[in-house]
């Protein structure tokens, strides 16, 4: 990602070019400064590479492609997701790494950013052979792997299945040793955290409707009277029926459509969802608990004939699933994967207000076109990052083996993400960045002041 990096840079000019920011820098020693943290910022500590040797149930052998990149850890042990993926690779994983320690930095976790992946399709692999993959993955990544040292958690291709495979797997190889914190995203008879499943689904809805009916109903008043073309795109869609379209149906987007489903403060008319198979189409809205239903009774998959549509008593029509992106709704709800809205088809968005719930789902010529016609973007740093707060209650929780309750889980969560966004929003509506520089500014400015603290620009 291309895009991450001209943002690290550019975020990283703005804070130096703030004399209040380490006054102690001066001139020539300045310069150096930005050249190193530039540095510093840009590449991951260590990349993690080995080919897994897996004996597959017809007895043939294969090597699987896995990585880990351990991007840094000024704020705290690596934290990040292990994907399993066809199109996984190393550039990937890295830009995955490096989004989450500004993602940290930004929510204020103790955390550093890391990322892992392995290059299959799950769907291609049994049980027992995908179990196997995830000991083998553990086995070959043992000493880098632990509670204080890189914490892996579910991601594409993964879920708490995988992640109570895998912390057996680190418990038998650390005999006598704490590990229910080694794994987070497990599940709850396992150790994991109540409400952890939904809390990338749920945080992604909450930054949205926060920012659509708490900021704007508290800062109306001065919202108005200002010139930034994101708050007018903001009040022109405040306190009326939103069009909303969603790409991706699985865990995260079905989890943040349910939320704008039933939000009580916004009224929302979700059109139209998608996932790698097909898009659904309604024009008075879609039955999103019955879509749910479907997905979990059909190993996540939405219907794809009226067949199966009539047996769920689901209103829809089946369409591309490609042609979501350029319906004719006010919210685009992007949860699938990286580079979904890129030059090719940048110009057919006619979305004003999109949330990135996937990572990394607009290419960086994509941002700065749809920024440039005043589309709020609500940026992957900001909108995803439930996830990993509430794995970082997960690790807590497994420290001391108390567990909270999922009401105590969602509050903390929403807390946490409501500080976040009143640091963010007023600098945002009250300077000319997008919100994703604004993010990223806070996140480096953060990074930058620990960095000097420890030492490491010298």
């Amino acid at each position: 990602m291309q895009k991450q990096q001209h943002i690290i840079e550019e975020s990283l000019k703005a804070v130096m070019e703030d004399e209040s920011f380490l006054p102690n820098l001066q001139a020539q020693t300045r310069e150096q400064a930005y050249k190193s943290l530039c540095a510093l910022l840009s590449t991951p500590n260590h990349i993690h590479k080995s080919f897994l040797r897996v004996t597959l149930e017809n007895g043939t052998i294969v090597r699987i492609p896995a990585f880990r990149v351990q991007h840094s850890d000024t704020l705290g042990p690596y934290k990040g997701g292990i994907r399993f993926h066809e199109t996984v690779n190393e550039e990937e994983v890295s830009n995955l790494a490096k989004l989450m320690t500004l993602k940290n930095a930004l929510h204020e976790l103790p955390f550093g950013g890391g990322k892992g992946g392995v290059i299959i399709n799950p769907k291609e692999y049994s049980i027992k052979e995908l179990n196997l993959i995830c000991k083998k993955y553990v086995q070959y990544f043992n000493d880098i792997l632990g509670p204080d040292k890189d914490i892996p958690a579910p991601d594409v291709g993964t879920g708490e299945r995988e992640m109570d495979w895998m912390m057996g797997e680190y418990k038998n190889t650390h005999p006598g040793r704490i590990y229910r914190n080694s794994f987070t995203g497990k599940s709850i008879v396992n150790g994991g955290s109540l409400g952890r499943r939904e809390a990338t689904g749920k945080g992604v809805y909450f930054t949205f409707r926060y920012m659509m009916h708490n900021y704007l109903n508290e800062n109306e008043k001065a919202l108005k009277e200002t010139d930034n073309i994101f708050a007018k795109t903001a009040l022109e869609h405040a306190d009326r029926k939103l069009t909303m379209a969603v790409q991706g149906f699985g865990n995260l987007g079905s989890v943040a459509a349910l939320e704008a489903y039933q939000c009580s403060h916004l009224q929302n008319k979700i059109v139209a969802v998608s996932d790698h198979n097909v898009m659904l189409y309604h024009e008075d809205g879609l039955d999103i608990p019955g879509l749910v239903k479907f997905t979990k009774e059909h190993d996540g998959d939405l219907p794809t004939n009226q067949e199966e549509l009539d047996e769920y008593d689901i209103k829809a029509e089946v369409k591309e699933r490609d042609d979501l992106l350029a319906l004719d709704v006010d919210v685009l709800l992007l949860a699938a994967l990286e580079d979904q809205i890129h030059k090719e088809n940048m110009e057919d968005i006619q979305a004003k207000l999109i949330i990135e719930g996937a990572n990394g789902p607009i290419t960086e010529e994509a941002d700065r076109y749809l920024a440039d016609k005043g589309v709020l973007i609500v940026p992957d740093i900001l909108a995803n990052a439930g996830g990993v707060i509430v794995s970082y209650y997960e690790w807590v929780q497994g420290r001391d083996t108390q567990f909270m309750t999922e009401e105590e889980v969602y509050k903390r969560l929403f807390d946490k993400m409501r500080g976040t966004m009143d640091t963010i929003l007023p600098q945002f509506f009250g300077d000319p960045f997008p919100l994703r520089q604004n993010c990223y500014i806070h996140s480096v400015m953060k990074l930058s002041t620990i960095m000097y603290r420890q030492g490491k620009l010298y």
